[in-house]
């Protein structure tokens, strides 16, 4: 597991269906060897919602990792969303909400970082983090340990939505634990960089991908991520949706480098497959 396509924010149901043949043709044209998907399938969680986003994961060629977002729980059936908060989601995506998978390359754990009574404020929990170090202890000798989740760990200044509860405690349990990287959405907005709160990390990789269809692009184009795992060396390479030729192409990329205190971001090239 070398190359990894990290896919967010898909929002069936306010998409932009002009985008989704060629975001696909993309993402099946670069060879992965897994597609993780963070959450916000849907718009509304209903069902027509996800039978579009189990259309569009069926036609993904590689294995695919996904794991809900806030809005893949109802909003307005407050019963619902009490009672059976991911029983649609569980229908048509995967009934595993926090799904494993290991490589010789690469361990990656899914977590669900929703809290359908917080509606949009994600929650990173102890018990989360408890299922993370279980996820990483079967992690190959020498393998990338990376977790997939929706709500992000930290925002930048001026960020209107609330961080999830847990975050700050979370990066260092995380960081603790081995994490190497963290793949993330629900900002609508792209970044990859190391954790900023230096005293509670050991130097872990924090990915956001965009959203890859939605019509709520926050001034953003509609993107996703590559992820090359070369060992010591990280490099994530973002492809956007170019609305002249709507085609996701190459946009810019980041490069990090792993020594003794963890990541750091570093200049280099992405390697040639």
């Amino acid at each position: 597991m070398k190359r990894i396509i990290h896919l967010s924010d898909l929002h069936f149901g306010r998409d932009r269906p002009e985008l989704m043949a060629p975001l696909l043709e993309r993402i099946n044209g670069l060879d992965a060897d897994l597609v993780a998907i963070s959450g916000d399938l849907t718009q509304r969680a209903r069902d027509q919602q996800f039978q579009q986003a189990r259309t569009f994961i069926d036609a993904i060629d590689a294995p695919t990792l996904v794991v809900p977002g806030n809005h893949d729980t109802p909003l307005y059936n407050f019963f619902e969303r009490l009672f059976w908060p991911f029983r649609r989601y569980r229908r048509w995506i995967c009934r595993d909400l926090q799904p494993v998978l290991h490589s010789p390359e690469a361990s990656v754990v899914g977590i669900n970082s929703v809290n359908p009574l917080g509606i949009q404020r994600g929650w990173f929990s102890p018990r989360d983090i408890r299922r993370v170090r279980r996820g990483f202890r079967d992690a190959a000798e020498g393998a990338l340990r990376i977790v997939v989740v929706h709500h992000p760990l930290e925002h930048l200044p001026g960020e209107q939505k609330k961080l999830m509860r847990g975050a700050h405690t979370a990066i260092k349990a995380l960081g603790d634990a081995g994490t190497d990287i963290v793949l993330s959405g629900h900002l609508h907005s792209w970044r990859a960089e190391t954790f900023a709160r230096i005293e509670d990390h050991r130097g872990v990789i924090q990915v956001h991908a965009g959203t890859g269809l939605s019509n709520r692009v926050r001034g953003e184009p509609n993107d996703f991520n590559l992820l090359h795992l070369d060992g010591d060396r990280v490099h994530v390479e973002r492809f956007a949706a170019v609305d002249s030729t709507r085609s996701f192409d190459h946009h810019q990329k980041s490069s990090f480098q792993r020594d003794t205190d963890g990541w750091t971001q570093c200049s280099d090239a992405i390697p040639q497959e």
